[in-house]
């Protein structure tokens, strides 16, 4: 029997799947933080997902939002999460996600696609330059507020 992939809209009833797919991820080291912020998106209107489904089982999930005009950018994608169970890693479950996306982007009149990801994640920025992805014009820019003085 051949496993199928099945595409479908993320529902806020996957919130349990996606968490287990990222405790699978992180081994176990999962943040409270993490799992109110998936669980705010799958609230949110404007945001845009979908789950991948391998023989009844949630493999995968793909969260992303339209933002802009701001920063210089026009209305712009944005993919705010992607992550694919290790079970189900390296057989496109991950493209199908991207691809899936990608079309709804297209459909919304978006032309450009961003994303954030740590610099120690080869794996993922591997994934991505795979799928297309570049480095763009902007640089992250960060400050911890706890070693800020304000004058």
């Amino acid at each position: 029997m051949v496993d199928k992939l099945e595409i479908r809209e993320i529902a806020p009833e996957d919130a349990p799947e996606i968490i287990e797919i990222h405790r699978a991820i992180k081994k176990g080291n999962i943040t409270t933080s993490w799992i109110k912020s998936i669980e705010f998106h799958l609230r949110k209107k404007q945001f845009v997902g979908y789950v991948a489904l391998k023989n009844g089982q949630l493999a995968g999930f793909i969260v992303g939002e339209i933002q802009g005009p701001s920063f210089g950018l026009e209305k712009s994608g944005w993919i705010i999460a992607l992550e694919v169970h290790p079970h189900f890693m390296g057989a496109g479950t991950g493209k199908a996600l991207i691809k899936s996306i990608f079309q709804y982007f297209r459909e919304m009149g978006v032309r450009d696609i961003y994303t954030a990801i740590r610099w120690d994640a080869m794996d993922m920025l591997s994934f991505f330059i795979s799928v297309g992805f570049s480095r763009s014009g902007f640089n992250n820019l960060e400050k911890h507020l706890d070693d800020a003085i304000l004058k």
